[in-house]
């Protein structure tokens, strides 16, 4: 049976780094709940629908924000999800450090946006302090951690088996997976052990031609995902992992709901749902260290898939 982890980049933002106090309020409430003229499309409309279908999904929630704002918004995003029944772990998006009013870490305040532009030593106090905040704020203990925009680095494996989290899903190889230092000169596609953690990276496939992509919910066709998952399930995968932003069911302006990639999320729920004998939805607690002793060349589009998505795009740009 075939792992299948629904990962969620919970993450707030002020489209800008001025004006953050006036611009949060609207931010929070347009990124967390995603209201729209006809209903909301956000992290309560997600967590309902994957609840409904008896899923869980894994909620990769950024804390660091809160350094800025007050610890009272992350505990609301970790109350709605925990409502759901929905698993939470740790996402890091280290941009927000210069703006806290005071420093976590010594030295000169600029923004890094990646994990792999700190220290080992720094990563493991940036780990450490991501993970207090979120049990201060009502979620139970996490043992995944994902990097913002997956910049992470080895010495990011070496910063979570010092704070005991033993799973990692920031590898993605089409961004800065290959040249992390992450098994080195080997693309990963499935499940890896390393420094002590267990990597369980971004489902990456080809399209007809050679390129490389990553399995995203805003950016692969319905019928792309689901060949993409028979085909993991009859190669005898051990896991695929997809990935949205809890605001990916938006348009670009964030005002209005994006309907082919609604559809998308539906459709899948109810996949997954009618399918339980091949795909087993899951999250990362309870799961086991395990690793495979070679990895699998990546999945592959075929050329039909591929125009399918080019086709929604062009539409999705034109009336979503």
């Amino acid at each position: 049976m075939l792992n299948v982890f629904l990962t969620v980049d919970v993450e707030v933002w002020c489209d800008g780094w001025t004006d953050l106090g006036r611009r949060f309020p609207e931010a929070f409430q347009r990124y967390v709940y995603g209201k729209t003229a006809v209903g909301e499309f956000g992290l309560r409309y997600q967590t309902e629908l994957l609840q409904s279908h008896g899923l869980r999904g894994v909620f990769f929630v950024e804390p660091l924000f809160s350094g800025r704002f007050g610890p009272e918004p992350l505990a609301e995003i970790v109350s709605l999800l925990l409502e759901q029944s929905q698993e939470i772990q740790l996402h890091l998006h280290t941009e927000w450090l210069d703006e806290w009013p005071l420093p976590l870490l010594p030295g000169p305040r600029r923004k890094r946006q990646f994990m792999r532009d700190f220290s080992r030593e720094e990563q493991q106090i940036l780990i450490n302090e991501g993970a207090r905040r979120l049990r201060q704020a009502g979620a139970p203990e996490v043992n995944c951690f994902r990097a913002g925009s997956f910049g992470f680095n080895s010495d990011t494996l070496d910063a979570l088996a010092a704070c005991g989290i033993a799973f990692d899903s920031s590898y993605n190889g089409t961004l800065f997976g290959p040249d992390s230092g992450v098994a080195e000169g080997v693309l990963l596609t499935d499940v890896h052990r390393e420094r002590g953690v267990t990597e369980i990276p971004m489902t990456v496939y080809r399209t007809g031609g050679v390129r490389l992509r990553h399995a995203q919910l805003g950016a692969c066709s319905w019928t792309e995902l689901e060949r993409l998952l028979w085909k993991a399930a009859e190669a005898g995968r051990s896991s695929f992992v997809l990935l949205w932003h809890n605001f990916e069911l938006l348009s670009p302006s964030k005002r209005r709901a994006d309907p082919v990639v609604v559809s998308r999320l539906r459709r899948l729920c109810s996949f997954l749902d009618r399918h339980r004998d091949t795909f087993c939805v899951r999250g990362f607690h309870g799961l086991g260290a395990t690793a495979l002793p070679s990895q699998p060349a990546p999945l592959k589009s075929s050329m039909m898939h591929s125009a399918w998505r080019m086709a929604e795009q062009v539409y999705r740009r034109r009336y979503a």
